[in-house]
């Protein structure tokens, strides 16, 4: 995987209870508490929790124009002016606030409960414009913020302090493979870049030897390295500390980082773990393109490795494990490619993928009823029609 792209994300910073009213606007009731910026700041953050980012940005400017100018003070309203502009794509806005919250906590040493800490470092990595050794920079000043926080938790025994702790040993470990990916990516000519990534790598573990994230990272550099086996290992001991936990369980990984181990598996060969990943991934959202076209490859890879038998009859070819996979390949890529327009999916890759292997299907095993009615003129409605057709782009169907 490449640089982090930046992703929705709900702050993690312990807030006050809402003193929201009813109807969700601030309460009336108390108007020095209106004014509070602590508690603006927890008001703009619950409304940016529940998707109102627009409202949450007013509330936020309001906090810190009510704090004292170019003071620590001011860090919680920054940051949390930053997210709130990642979230609504104003990501140069977003990078300004974060810079300025930077000037303010240069070290990160001041806590994350009054708006320190590593948060907007690793913020400014996944911002980053440069990306490369720009990213690495603000990841490193991040990694060092959280191990010195870490190191002040290390023996404490409060509940709240040991969940802390291991928030943080997940952040620091995220933040570790992220610099690792970078190395086997845009600094993969780096003399140094496998040696860094078995550093980054081995700190990770360390830090979170049970973080599926983690191992999937593990599996990426062996797979670079050519360690197919090692790689194989890593996936299925990921995959196995979740897949039997139920889907609201908070040890399940993200959606995301579930499609990343399903192409993990197929680059591995271990085509029927990424399709158990893959139907447990539909199951939950249906509307998921690239669950859908993964699926469909995923059958397509399976069809390959199932030769059709020399010399059997057309009913003999229809009835074999190739023609029952390569039919199925061909549904899960159909539901794709109708979801892709659907949605307005943006992936012209995918989408050309999909429509490659789909071709390829249909001149083995013949099309099937629905796009021989396409076909005719008898198909379905606009938005289920997607160019599909192997003959000739004159015989595609309008979408």
């Amino acid at each position: 995987m490449g640089k982090p792209r930046p992703q929705k994300k709900k702050s993690s910073k312990p807030r006050q209870k809402s003193v929201l009213g009813p109807g969700g606007s601030i309460s009336k009731g108390n108007s020095n508490m209106a004014q509070d910026p602590s508690t603006l700041v927890d008001q703009a953050t619950i409304l940016l929790q529940t998707g109102r980012a627009d409202e949450a940005l007013l509330l936020a400017q309001q906090a810190l124009d009510l704090t004292a100018e170019n003071t620590p003070a001011q860090l919680p309203a920054i940051n949390l002016l930053g997210e709130i502009n990642v979230e609504l794509g104003d990501i140069d806005t977003a990078r300004t606030y974060f810079l300025q919250a930077v000037q303010l906590d240069q070290n990160g040493s001041i806590p994350e409960s009054q708006g320190g800490g590593a948060e907007k470092f690793l913020w400014l990595a996944q911002l980053s414009e440069e990306g490369g050794k720009d990213s690495v920079l603000w990841f490193e000043m991040g990694v060092t913020s959280l191990r010195q926080a870490i190191q002040g938790l290390e023996g404490k025994t409060s509940p709240e302090e040991i969940a802390d702790l291991e928030q943080k040993k997940t952040k620091m470990s995220n933040a570790l493979c992220a610099v690792a990916e970078i190395y086997m990516t845009d600094l993969s000519w780096e003399e140094d870049a496998e040696s860094r990534c078995e550093t980054l790598i081995t700190e990770a573990l360390v830090m979170t030897p049970e973080a599926p994230e983690v191992l999937q990272t593990l599996a990426s550099i062996r797979i670079s390295q050519l360690r197919t086996e090692d790689a194989q290992a890593a996936l299925i001991r990921s995959m196995g500390l979740w897949k039997d936990l139920t889907p609201g369980d908070v040890k399940v990984p993200d959606f995301a980082i579930r499609i990343s181990l399903a192409r993990l598996l197929m680059e591995v060969t271990l085509e029927f773990e990424a399709l158990e990943v893959l139907e447990r991934l539909i199951l939950e959202d249906d509307q998921s393109v690239e669950a859908w076209y993964l699926g469909g490859w995923c059958l397509f890879l399976l069809a390959e490795k199932q030769q059709a038998p020399k010399d059997a009859t057309p009913e003999e070819l229809a009835e074999s494990p190739r023609h029952a996979s390569l039919e199925a390949s061909r549904e899960w890529l159909k539901q794709s490619l109708k979801l892709y327009a659907l949605l307005e999916y943006e992936d012209e890759r995918l989408h050309d993928h999909a429509i490659e292997l789909v071709q390829e299907m249909n001149k083995e095993i013949g099309e099937d009823e629905e796009s021989e009615a396409e076909n005719e003129g008898e198909g379905g409605d606009e938005d289920e029609e997607y160019e599909i057709e192997a003959d000739s782009d004159d015989e595609m169907a309008d979408s």
